[in-house]
This record gives structure tokens, sequence and C-alpha cells, in this order.
């Protein structure tokens, strides 16, 4: 029996599908990971891409006007970048606009509400045309309470943002499903709640309500069901760490794995601030998970080992795990050493 979250965690709407995939002018593809994450694990309701000029990122779609979109039977463009702030620069605007014009309805993840900026209202009004906003919390999310809730649960944790922690989460539920367990995945993010259909974007909560947030998202499930939790920001990251810290409190997580990119070497847009160790991260994530749930354990890493040949990332995976103890796998190359993180989280 699969656990049902409480009736405050509303499943979106029927969003008009397929989508049109903007990704703006963004040059760094951790900033686009709603359109990549989309592609990569909903591609039967993605028809097309649409990038301004000066943008070399593609998820590998045909590109796409929204005219051409329309005629190929895309029924909303989905804002595909997540940006610092989730702001929507006035330079997309006309883009956006064009849509509206050509028969699309708008679909967005970012903190900006597409219905507060007049040129989309108008449009979509003088158009007839849907602004969908994912990113909005659900009404009544109470202040967390501590107890003790029953069943089990696995966070992805990381060294940093847009490293891995959706896909980790994503492979984990798959996998465990794979083995006959009762597992479900827990989108915390915009990206994850598009793929899901349901979930609460954390970074959307008032603070004080942020545990609350991921007990609601995680509730009282049978002693044998798994939720599998997105993480978000990391518990070090100079902007993100609150949504992190009230994330792992909420969700009191009895294991977790811990996502990183091998090469990277400072948070992501911030770089005075370095990355910190995966061994930093489990030291934190234990002391301060331990709040909530005083048994918590890392049970292994995920590494994005995207761009590296299956020879380096069988390398990286290994000595990582000689110098942890620990399996360690790139979920997305499904080889053996996932295997063993499914194994070691149920174990």
């Amino acid at each position: 029996m699969s656990s049902t979250p409480t009736a405050a965690v509303q499943a979106l709407a029927a969003l008009p599908q397929p989508y049109l995939l903007f990704l703006g002018d963004t040059t760094e593809a951790g900033f686009a990971k709603t359109a990549i994450g989309l592609h990569d694990w909903a591609p039967e309701v993605c028809v097309a891409e649409w990038s301004l000029p000066g943008c070399p990122i593609s998820t590998g779609l045909p590109s796409m006007t929204p005219a051409q979109a329309r005629a190929a039977g895309a029924r909303a463009m989905v804002i595909g970048v997540a940006n610092g702030g989730g702001v929507i620069p006035p330079q997309w605007l006309p883009a956006l606009v064009d849509a509206l014009e050509n028969g699309l309805d708008l679909v967005s993840g970012m903190h900006q509400k597409l219905g507060d900026i007049p040129e989309l209202a108008a449009a979509a009004e003088r158009h007839g045309r849907e602004l969908i906003n994912v990113r909005v919390p659900p009404r009544g999310i109470p202040v967390g309470n501590g107890r003790k809730r029953t069943g089990k649960r696995v966070l992805t944790v990381g060294t940093d943002c847009a490293l891995g922690k959706k896909y980790t989460a994503l492979a984990l539920a798959r996998g465990l499903r794979g083995l006959g367990v009762d597992a479900d995945f827990r989108a915390s993010g915009q990206t994850g709640i598009l793929i899901a259909g349901s979930g609460i974007p954390m970074d959307a909560v008032v603070a004080d309500f942020s545990a609350g947030a991921a007990e609601l998202l995680s509730p009282d499930a049978a002693d044998d069901h798994w939720d599998v939790i997105e993480g978000q920001g990391s518990l070090f990251h100079p902007a993100y760490a609150g949504v992190s810290l009230g994330l792992l409190h909420g969700s009191q997580p009895d294991v977790f794995v811990v996502c990183h990119q091998p090469g990277r070497q400072h948070v992501l847009g911030y770089p005075d601030y370095p990355l910190p160790s995966i061994e930093d991260v489990i030291a934190l994530t234990v002391q301060l998970g331990r709040r909530t749930n005083p048994d918590i354990r890392c049970v292994g890493v995920s590494l994005n080992t995207h761009g590296m040949t299956d020879a380096a990332a069988a390398a990286a995976c290994a000595e990582v795990s000689a110098r942890l103890g620990l399996p360690v796998a790139d979920p997305m190359r499904q080889d053996g050493e996932f295997n063993r993180l499914l194994e070691a989280c149920i174990a």
C-alpha cells in the first residue's frame, strides 16, 4: 500500500500537454534543468524546444517556433529555465507573448508569477490563453511538529544545486519498484512537480512552515513503504541552505544519498564559495538530521558523470567508493553499482 499525501498536497490540475520547451537565453545547462528534466523523464509530452539567439543549450529536441509547435500538436509552452531568484527577464517577454498569440498556454515554475506581468496578463486575456504557475505551495501548511511518522524515507542531498538530486530520486524510486518495493517519488521542486504531477515547491514555502511542508509531502505510510524524497539545494549553499534544512528536518529520512558532480569546484553561480567535500556533507547531514531522526545514516553516493567516458565514470565511482566505504554510482548509467546503491537503501 502506497502512502497518500494529505489533501493539502493537491495534484496539479490536468496540464495542457504536450509542451514546447522554452530555453530563453540561458548559457548554463544547470539553469535549464526544467527543460532538460522534462525531456529526460517525460519525453512523451515534449514536442520541441525554442530558444533565443545566443543560447547554446539544447535538449536535443527539434527547434520550433510557437507557431510551428502549435501546428505539430503542442498545447502549451513551458518555461524550461530555473535561474537564480526565479525571475522572468524583460528580454523574454516578446517570446512569451508570441507563444500566447500563437495559441499556446504558458506554464511556469518560476518564483515570479506570470499573471503579475502586465504584458503577459493582457496577452493571455486578449487571446483566451491560460497562465499556469506550478511553483505555488498549497494553502494551510502547518508548522512542523516533529512527530515520528510510519513508513520509510530516503532523501537525496547534495554538495550543490543542479547536480542530480532530482534525477537520483527518480531513478531510486524506479529502481526500488523494479525490486518489488512499494516506493513513491516525492517532488519538492518545480521540475519534479511537472514530471510527477504533484508535490510541494519547497523553496516557495514561508520559512516557518518548511518543515511542516516536508511532513505533508511524505505522510504516514505502511511500514514497508518507501518515499523517495527529492532534495533541494545544499546545507552548504550561501543562499539556499535554509530550504535544505527545512526539508531535512521535515522529511525525517531514515537514509540519505549524497549527490555530487566530479570536477565542479565552486557553488554554481557563487565563484567565491568552494564546493564542500562529500565527507563534509555526510557529517553535517547526520548532525542536523539527528534532530528529527536519531537513526539517520548515509547509504551511498550518486555521482553525476555526464560527459565522462564509461571508463572515466567507473574510475570516479570506484575512487569515491574506496575512500568512503559506500556504494557509489551514476544512476543514469544503471550498472551493477547502482544496484548496490538500491540494496543499501533498503538494507
